[in-house]
């Protein structure tokens, strides 16, 4: 190897590291299809009750697209649990606003569940095992071998989640106000532009830290070479002992086989001998 193949080899293995990254970021957060299906339903509830202020009409019409969309991913046979959190988190929000009777409380599960998860992405990072770690480590085949065994990969994870902590704190400081003082249409029309943006920020920043943190830790492809070197060396043990059993025949035999060979040469040898 010359000193001018060494970086772009070095450059292969990091478009490489990225480009695992971001395929597993895409897979983990639901890519371009998550992100219609976290903002239609909530686009479609204050779209009709911006139009017509009919509570049930807007709660019904946003819990059917839901339920539309859970249908479509089942008939494509795709993997369907963006969907179903989806539906889970609108009908929620419909029980809500249709036992208070208020539309505004059709967002309160919502911005409760972002609250409660921004409060866990700080907290897990302050004791070590960081939310986004545990999300991305199956995803990454890597499991939780980052906290013991990756400490590099395990300081990306803290940052990422620090990251998502504190985006998603700053998203609930613009909601909850207008929850109290602004009406359901401000209020929907701003929650839904504030769907993705803070989203796409928080899974931009964490591409950034785990693009330059060490490699994952595949430790399924471990679990598999330690399974195969002991069938290797159960194999041999069982071999080595109907050898000393002599129930298979040990190396002695191509030797014996030789030795026979050699013995019929000298027999037709000596008959010739004393034929002549």
């Amino acid at each position: 190897m010359t000193s001018l193949d060494k970086p772009t080899e070095d450059t292969t293995e990091a478009d490489d590291s990225r480009a695992v990254t971001e395929a597993a970021l895409f897979e983990a957060f639901g890519g371009v299809r998550g992100m219609i299906e976290t903002v239609l339903p909530g686009l479609l509830f204050v779209t009709i009750f911006t139009l017509n202020n009919d509570l049930h009409m807007s709660a019904i019409a946003a819990l059917a697209v839901s339920l539309v969309l859970v249908v479509v991913r089942l008939v494509m046979k795709d993997t369907v649990k963006h969907a179903f959190s989806g539906v889970f988190g609108v009908a929620f929000g419909v029980v809500f606003a249709m036992m208070t009777d208020n539309a505004k409380n059709f967002y309160l599960p919502g911005m409760l569940y972002t609250l409660g998860l921004a409060l866990a992405y700080i907290v897990t990072s302050l004791a070590g095992v960081p939310l986004i770690g545990l999300i991305l480590g199956p995803v990454f085949k890597e499991n939780l071998s980052w906290r013991t065994r990756n400490p590099g990969r395990k300081k990306a994870y803290t940052k990422a989640s620090y990251a998502w902590g504190l985006i998603l704190l700053a998203k609930s400081a613009i909601l909850f106000p207008l929850y109290w003082f602004a009406d359901t249409e401000q209020l929907g029309w701003v929650l839904v532009t504030l769907k993705i943006p803070p989203f796409l920020l928080a899974v931009w920043l964490t591409w950034v830290f785990l693009a330059k943190a060490p490699a994952p830790i595949d430790v399924f492809a471990e679990m598999e070479a330690a399974e195969e070197a002991e069938k290797a060396e159960k194999a041999g043990r069982e071999r080595r002992e109907q050898e000393a059993d002599g129930t298979l025949p040990g190396p002695t035999s191509g030797a014996d086989g030789a030795d026979g060979a050699d013995g019929e040469g000298a027999d037709l040898r000596g008959g010739r001998h004393r034929k002549a």
